[in-house]
């Protein structure tokens, strides 16, 4: 029961944003429920092979950002990041800005999600708010990792990615080509106008579905989904591995 009361103490954490040390006694003492949420975001793994194995994961991902507003609680964590991994040794490395940036929207930081039809995070990468979507695009692809409950390699390669103009690199089609990727991705009007200047050395226009297209605001509900948990949509973590394990438990309340 023990148990139970510090998983119900995170997601009562991860719904309403409050500090961890005004978590309620009742879910147990404060450090406790801290100590099982640096680890527990290691579920979702387990959750997304299982969904795999039952067969309710379309292999079409959505690939879009977000920008989130930092509270001012999120600053002032010790510069000397590469001091603060996961011990022992963590499976994540604290970036030196700690995923904070300065953009339009302020004090901020950006999540970039590929998210499957059913409106689930398959990965999630944090960075500082001013940071580009496009540059990001291949990070959020390779840690798309599932698992599989028995032998086998894990699926590492969707079928489809869909995404909006922010993606339409020369970079980003070159790499989904390689990896044998199909993609649905607009045209950018510049990229178009410089190509019909160039005539027949322009090369074709890359293959664009419109009806298929419409599939992509998976993306986009699966962001607003996400957002929904205080905590997600304003950022209170000084630590960008923190704030992603926050996400990550969010996640995991959308799998169960």
């Amino acid at each position: 029961m023990y148990g139970r009361q510090l998983i119900d103490g995170i997601r009562f954490r991860v719904r309403t944003g409050v500090p961890w040390r005004d978590v309620p006694v009742e879910y147990g003492p404060w450090s406790r429920v801290y100590d099982l949420f640096r680890w527990w975001q290691r579920i979702l793994t387990q959750l997304r092979s299982l969904a795999d194995a039952r067969g309710a994961i379309v292999r079409d991902l959505s690939v879009d950002s977000t920008v989130c507003r930092a509270h001012q609680h999120a600053a002032g964590a010790r510069k000397q990041s590469d001091l603060q991994k996961e011990p022992p040794g963590g499976i994540f490395t604290e970036p030196r800005d700690h995923g904070l940036g300065r953009s339009r929207g302020g004090f901020t930081t950006k999540l970039h999600l590929a998210v499957e039809q059913g409106q689930k995070p398959m990965s999630i990468v944090v960075t500082a708010g001013q940071r580009g979507d496009s540059p990001e695009f291949e990070t959020v692809l390779k840690k798309v990792r599932v698992p599989c409950l028995g032998p086998g390699r894990p699926r590492v390669r969707p079928d489809r990615v869909r995404a909006d103009k922010a993606y339409a690199s020369r970079k980003n089609r070159a790499y989904l080509r390689r990896r044998g990727i199909r993609c649905t991705i607009p045209d950018k009007a510049d990229h178009a106008h410089n190509r019909e200047e160039r005539g027949s050395r322009g090369g074709r226009p890359p293959e664009f579905n419109a009806e298929d297209y419409k599939a992509r605001h998976v993306g986009e509900c699966g962001i607003t989904r996400l957002k929904r948990n205080r905590p997600v949509a304003t950022r209170y973590d000084k630590l960008a591995g923190r704030y992603e394990d926050t996400v990550l438990v969010t996640a995991i309340n959308e799998w169960l």
